[in-house]
């Protein structure tokens, strides 16, 4: 009656004390977290979806999922960064066996995502500096990029930004196979778009602080300015009240729900790793639910400036706000700025918009760039700054990198490769990822010991409202999601041009690149500890298990103990993988003893264990779990209840 096991850990030292910069106050950090979770998702997708899905009837599910997952999970991982004081690499690879690999997962996605999101910065600017010109480049039809099927009075069906976007700035291809030559001007504007990224971040939270003063408050300022002044437009009424006014029926469609879900899941950006890296930065006993809070009310500002933007371009045309053109982005880019063209004053509201869109959409970009230059830092602090001497010139090699890898965005064909690379990263790898990463951190590190870490930095305990969102709804919430998004998945589709299937290809190769290194962490962590298979598994399993129960006694001495919640699931759970996997025992027994045989040969030492020839310099423990009946719970950090592996617990 008694869970006795012992395994050996290759883990990062504990002990290590590693000095770490913090935010100069506690707004910036604030600051830096809202533009870091509010981006220009929150300007062109919630109001898209709650458009697409009949306004209202969009809003309510949406305030539901901002309740029971939005602020949650954003108060979790700020507060885990907070607490563990690293990267996502780091402050997750120690503590979740099979997960291991999430950290790593995280940095890839946000490398990826940045390589094309500053193109979207691109085109604000290039949008920013046509909005100085008198009348506005997309007013009239006047322009010899304009199409024969361009009006001066925009139809249900054609906008004269339209063209603007697409044969002007883009000079876009037919399609993917059509490569097309490179936009010089795009070039030109993307160099300008990384140089003030690399300018927001070179100091690292030095003068990220300073910066996000400015770009994190603007938006706000001019989204009350562009509401004031369309609510005083004709028509604007009945935009908002398409927005607040509900279809009741809408509320029986799943899919409502599911992407109302999918939005906060978006919009809070777990699984980027940018929030965990940045309240990495921040002060131990700062709270982080405020800016969970305020962060999660702003797509509801955007929405009722939209909205008005929306019910005045319908009083123009003369049809329902239900009826209007509108896609995702193309609500930024070409909606937005036909708005702005037949309001008075069109230059000064494009600029104020465009240049709304460039600090939203800096506040992002250097939030994902920062985690890639953390996690280095993090993993190869004194290697790095051997070789480059100042983190100034690591900062500005790795925005080179990106650029580099950027540049295709900026060619004719760029807007296929940008949809194409948005679709299977932004939908396809960040739902995969948030998933794992929310099993990681509610389960396998568990609401307990999050619980005990947030009361140790700000004196409070969570109340039951989070730790059950953490342990249950989060998990349950995000897996319908992921369920839903694999029984619906669409292929990538640009209009009405849809993606070869050679494209599509590529397309899961980049969604590959980042999840991968999930199962690669799994697999590396059956490698390094000894023992078969099934039973490296048992023991992650078991982890979990006394991670979620809400009491599990753990003591140094071998006395038999049993009836605890703990003690009982980890019984239930041995007996029937033992009952389900035991044919398979005999068989990866076999397999790892060809692996150890194929290793030692490798190392030219039989003498040594399989693992024993990976150069990792990193202390060795050792675990000793058995639930019994004291009642001592376990220490909120692994390191403290790790003992050092000495002969008597080998």
């Amino acid at each position: 009656n008694m869970l006795f096991h012992t395994f050996y850990v290759i883990g990062a030292d504990m002990d290590q004390d590693i000095s770490r910069p913090t935010w100069s106050r506690q707004i910036e950090f604030t600051l830096a977290g809202i533009g870091c979770a509010v981006g220009l998702g929150n300007v062109w997708r919630f109001p898209y979806l709650c458009y697409r899905s009949g306004g209202g009837a969009f809003l309510l599910p949406y305030l539901f999922m901002l309740l029971m997952l939005g602020i949650p999970l954003l108060h979790m991982e700020l507060s885990l960064g907070q607490y563990m004081r690293r990267g996502p690499v780091h402050a997750l690879k120690p503590y979740f066996c099979l997960f291991s690999g999430v950290g790593m997962a995280s940095v890839a996605i946000s490398f990826i995502m940045c390589t094309y999101y500053n193109v979207v910065i691109t085109w604000a600017l290039y949008y920013l500096f046509s909005s100085f010109q008198a009348p506005l480049p997309w007013q009239n039809c006047n322009n010899t990029w304009n199409t024969p099927n361009c009006t001066n009075h925009a139809t249900n069906s054609s906008y004269t930004s339209t063209a603007s976007q697409e044969h002007k700035m883009l000079e876009q291809t037919s399609g993917v196979e059509e490569t097309g030559v490179l936009r010089l001007e795009l070039f030109l504007i993307l160099i300008l778009a990384w140089i003030l990224v690399y300018l927001c971040i070179f100091k690292g939270v030095k003068s990220t602080g300073k910066v996000v003063y400015f770009t994190a408050v603007f938006p706000y300022v001019i989204l009350i300015a562009l509401l004031i002044n369309n609510v005083q437009l004709p028509g604007a009424l009945d935009g908002i009240t398409f927005f607040i006014l509900p279809e009741w029926d809408r509320l029986l469609s799943v899919e409502v729900w599911v992407n109302a879900a999918a939005q906060i899941f978006n919009s809070i950006g777990i699984g980027f790793g940018s929030l965990l890296a940045m309240s990495s930065y921040n002060s131990f006993n700062n709270n982080t639910l405020t800016i969970s809070i305020i962060n999660s009310f702003t797509s509801i500002l955007a929405g009722f400036v939209i909205f008005s933007s929306l019910g005045y371009m319908s009083h123009l045309q003369g049809i329902p706000v239900s009826d209007l053109a509108v896609d995702g982005p193309g609500l930024v880019y070409v909606v937005y700025p036909q708005a702005f063209a037949n309001m008075p004053v069109a230059q000064l509201w494009a600029v104020l918009f465009f240049f709304m869109l460039l600090c939203l959409g800096l506040d992002s970009e250097f939030a994902m760039v920062e985690v890639l230059v953390t996690s280095l830092l993090d993993e190869y602090n004194q290697h790095l700054i051997a070789f480059f001497k100042r983190k100034e010139l690591l900062v500005f090699a790795v925005c080179c990198a990106a650029f580099l890898l950027g540049i295709p965005c900026v060619m004719q064909v760029g807007i296929y490769v940008f949809q194409l690379m948005d679709h299977y990263t932004a939908i396809v790898s960040i739902t995969f990822l948030a998933f794992f990463e929310v099993i990681a951190i509610c389960w396998c590190y568990g609401t307990n010991r999050l619980s005990d870490n947030l009361e140790e930095m700000t004196g409070k305990r969570p109340n039951i409202f989070f730790r059950m969102c953490w342990l249950i709804v989060a998990p349950l919430l995000i897996g319908t999601i992921l369920i839903f998004s694999i029984i619906q998945f669409k292929p990538a589709r640009y209009g009405d041009y849809v993606f070869p299937p050679w494209a599509q290809g590529v397309g899961w190769l980049i969604a590959l690149a980042s999840i991968i290194w999930i199962p690669l962490g799994a697999i590396h962590t059956f490698w390094v500890l000894p023992g078969s298979l099934i039973y490296v598994f048992r023991i992650c399993c078991c982890l979990c298990i006394f991670n979620i129960c809400p009491a599990f006694p753990v003591v140094s001495s071998r006395e038999q103990g049993s009836g605890t919640p703990a003690w009982l699931a980890a019984s239930l759970f041995l007996f029937v993988e033992d009952a389900i996997f035991w044919p398979f025992i005999l068989m990866q027994l076999c397999v790892k003893s060809v692996i150890r045989y194929c290793a030692d040969i490798l190392s030219n030492d039989t003498n040594k264990c399989h693992y024993s020839i990976f150069p990792v310099h990193r202390r060795e423990f050792c675990i000793e779990l058995f639930p019994l009946k004291h009642k001592t719970l376990w220490p909120n950090v692994a390191g403290s209840f790790i003992r050092s592996n000495t002969a008597e617990h080998r």
